[in-house]
């Protein structure tokens, strides 16, 4: 049986919002200026400082199908690093990336990352929560991951002790910039002073996901289920995976 993927209507186009806070403060810094920025029609009236978890949690609450769906994410770090996954009371082999990794709605995913190019020795421990979910033509699932790219100039700064929070969000195609864009290039433009990253997004299109890298280490005695968020169920997908949805159910504690 052949699936014939069709490129959806509106395309798919992923962009990022990022905010960078400092020991001394919030700093924002601006690259790209802001379409449409007096719109004050908005999806969400939540703000990014909220605690991981609780964005995806009440967009859960909204209901819909999301529930138990396991999301396509593509995780790319720098080439020579690699990335491991919480799993049970640790982490998973690490990995080169590209991943693709099927995540839930709501629940707050810690991933680490090792040996960071310039930086041996030294991890850096993000964490992506997926918020919303995205909607391709049946069958199709794995073609059109929600792509977040951890840059080699976040983890210095998340190294340097800075804080970064990126908010992806697939762009609304009557806002999106006239350019061809590679199928492998993810744009990105960091935000104005005083603006939260997640209602900038929402502005410009509909958030999906928000990765957050530095602030936070394990502890002396190795990493716990507070600092892993419980190492919520997720799916590794392969080349040769043509589903997207693995034969299992969604448990209770998934979602926090």
């Amino acid at each position: 049986m052949t699936t014939v993927c069709l490129l959806p209507r509106p395309r798919l186009i992923w962009a990022s919002v990022v905010g960078k806070m400092l020991a001394a403060g919030v700093v924002w810094l601006t690259t790209a200026a802001l379409g449409s920025a007096q719109d004050t029609s908005v999806h969400w009236q939540h703000s990014s400082a909220l605690p991981p978890g609780a964005i995806g949690g009440r967009r859960l609450g909204r209901g819909g199908p999301l529930s138990g769906y396991y999301q396509p994410v593509a995780i790319k770090a720098p080439e020579g690093a690699l990335v491991a996954l919480a799993e049970g009371e640790g982490f998973s082999e690490p990995r080169p990336t590209p991943q693709m990794i099927g995540m839930l709605v709501a629940p707050v995913y810690r991933f680490e990352v090792t040996r960071i190019p310039g930086h041996p020795g030294m991890e850096v421990y993000p964490t992506v929560e997926v918020i919303d979910r995205i909607y391709p033509p049946p069958g199709c699932e794995l073609k059109f991951p929600i792509p977040i790219t951890i840059t080699h100039d976040e983890l210095e700064l998340a190294l340097a002790g800075k804080y970064v929070t990126r908010v992806i969000y697939l762009e609304d195609p009557d806002r999106a910039l006239p350019y061809a864009q590679p199928a492998d290039e993810e744009s990105w433009f960091e935000i104005e002073p005083g603006d939260d990253p997640l209602a900038v997004a929402d502005r410009m299109g509909r958030p999906v996901a928000i990765l957050r890298i530095g602030g936070r280490l394990p502890g002396s005695a190795g990493p716990d289920a507070a600092f892993l968020y419980g190492s919520p169920p997720a799916v590794l997908f392969h080349e040769s995976d043509e589903h997207v949805q693995p034969p299992i159910e969604e448990p209770a504690s998934a979602v926090r």
